[in-house]
């Protein structure tokens, strides 16, 4: 029983009033009041109104030799904890905030709104993994490649709507912004760590290595493009670009906070979609290469063998679409309040970004596959246009592509490489419980890009290992938001809502492990070639 039936049921010795002493009216706020903010006045209670403490009798104006009046019963709870401030304190549990946030890069600002949403989820979501798209179409066909493509979009836009709805717990107030921190509230500190935390550190750190690869690679051939063939300059090797792209990543990655690169995200978006937009349009006009076909890849291996090439593929497409571990960290840029939720900014945001992204993807895909069919490369879109198009197509349009990719890369690194500055930074922040000087945050971000510059150096090889790699991190794309829906929302059992997550759930996590499976086949059967410090 609470406080307030309590309360109710205290009696007093009731005297007959006088006559001329009217009755105590019931007390009665407006419903626009049971929800204010502030505590500093109770819109519940009368002027006269006081708290007494318990056990003591109540203090009246009366003198003790009068008939006291008819009292109203006391109550001794605080005053806003009763039955018509529940409210009150469900709208308070909204802004219940870990002190340290303020002091981290993904927290440290909260004035985000849907158009820095769209930038952030834009940015991250169009990457160089989408020009590897059309790869995946000579093992399906055009049939089974739109349609696998076309559910997969479906399918990861579902689960990244579950992650913005769960981004707030309205029962217990608290925001949940990293990823991790919700797979430790709905699974456990000790599974969550098991499950989430190394998929986790691929998608942000070895992304960055990836786009160290991809950003320096490119400049290497933007020198080429632009100097010419009789370029008499001595040009730099493939280590020393890897290192030009990693100082401009790092002095770039001295933005204090996520929502101050609000700006270099919305630059990355452009880019990215300037030059997937190129690709495809270059593609599509210069017309089909000649002897062009479309039937899948038939051939005469073994069952096994057609199945792991099909699940190669099936990654493919999967991989295609990234980003949702860094949701939760985007959201949390936003101001929250119970009549203005971060999810209605973010979900904006999100679809508009997603408008874009599909506008991308779905062309790279069709386009380059009507336009190279079985003699796509596996480099993929930017492998194939300067391969058989270099020729035939302008410098500018070469270079201009090239340099796209390059701004890009180094827009993608700020957003993803912000989760690990956060949780490199919250190391310090919870030993020392104050933030961090103004010399350790550049330090930090100096070393961390340094060393995502000595594995891209050291392990040149990391993109043959895409497929084991991509397949461990799938299920925080595809499986876990279903599950956390489940277990935090808790929809009624066996309803529609109950198996279509628990079935795209197992379904994503049976795709993971086949994956891996077929990633780890290739590289026994296949092989791959290693070589430590020396990139190509």
């Amino acid at each position: 029983m609470s406080e307030a039936d309590e309360a109710s049921n205290y009696s007093y010795p009731v005297t007959p009033r006088l006559r001329s002493t009217p009755a105590t009216p019931p007390i009665s706020a407006p419903p626009s009041q049971i929800h204010s903010p502030s505590l500093s006045r109770s819109p519940l209670l009368a002027v006269g109104d006081q708290i007494e403490p318990a056990g003591k009798t109540p203090r009246t104006s009366t003198p003790r030799n009068a008939t006291p009046r008819n009292l109203t019963p006391r109550i001794r709870t605080p005053r806003f904890i009763t039955p018509l401030g529940s409210p009150i304190r469900k709208a308070l549990k909204l802004t219940r905030l870990d002190p340290q946030d303020a002091w981290l890069p993904i927290t440290e600002s909260r004035n985000g709104n849907a158009y820095y949403a769209a930038f952030h989820t834009l940015c991250a979501g169009i990457g160089i993994q989408a020009l590897v798209l059309p790869v995946a179409f000579p093992i399906l066909g055009w049939a089974w490649g739109i349609i696998f493509l076309t559910l997969t979009f479906i399918w990861q836009l579902y689960t990244l709507y579950i992650l913005v709805q769960l981004h707030e717990n309205v029962e217990t107030g608290m925001r949940y912004s990293r990823y991790l921190q919700l797979c430790g509230v709905t699974f456990g500190e000790k599974l969550a760590k098991w499950l989430a935390f190394l998929p986790l550190l691929q998608l942000s750190a070895g992304t960055c290595v990836a786009l160290i690869i991809v950003g320096g690679t490119s400049m290497k051939t933007f020198y080429q493009i632009t100097c010419g063939a009789t370029c008499t300059s001595q040009p730099l090797t493939t280590v020393e670009w890897y290192l030009v792209f990693t100082c401009a990543a790092v002095v770039l990655s001295q933005l204090p906070n996520l929502n101050s690169i609000a700006g270099v995200s919305l630059v990355g978006a452009i880019t990215a979609v300037g030059y997937c937009t190129i690709i495809w349009v270059v593609s599509v006009a210069k017309g089909r290469l000649p002897g062009v076909s479309y039937n899948p890849v038939q051939t005469d291996k073994e069952g096994i063998v057609r199945a792991v090439d099909v699940l190669n593929a099936l990654g493919i497409v999967a991989f295609a679409f990234r980003g949702h571990n860094l949701s939760l960290e985007i959201q949390a840029t936003m101001p929250s309040s119970e009549k203005h939720p971060s999810t209605v900014p973010m979900w904006k945001g999100v679809k508009f970004a997603y408008l874009i992204i599909a506008t991308c993807l779905f062309p790279i895909a069709i386009g380059g596959y009507w336009a190279y069919g079985q003699l796509i490369p596996s480099g993929g879109m930017l492998v194939a246009l300067i391969a058989f198009h270099a020729t035939d197509t302008s410098r500018f349009i070469l270079g201009l592509t090239s340099l796209f990719v390059i701004i890009s890369a180094v827009s993608s690194f700020q957003i993803y490489g912000m989760p690990m500055f956060d949780d490199l930074e919250s190391l310090y922040v919870r030993r020392k419980k104050k933030p961090c000087p103004w010399w350790l945050r550049p330090l930090i971000r100096a070393i961390y890009g340094f060393f995502m510059f000595f594995i891209a150096v050291a392990i040149p090889f990391l993109g043959s290992l895409a497929g084991l790699i991509g397949g461990i991190a799938l299920p925080v794309t595809l499986a876990y938001p279903c599950f956390m829906w489940l277990k935090v929302k808790k929809p009624k059992a066996y309803g529609p809502i109950w198996w279509l997550n628990w079935v795209l759930g197992v379904l994503g996590i049976i795709l993971s492990v086949l994956v891996t499976a077929s990633g780890i086949y290739v590289i026994a059967d296949t092989g791959i070639k290693v070589s430590f410090f020396d990139p190509q």
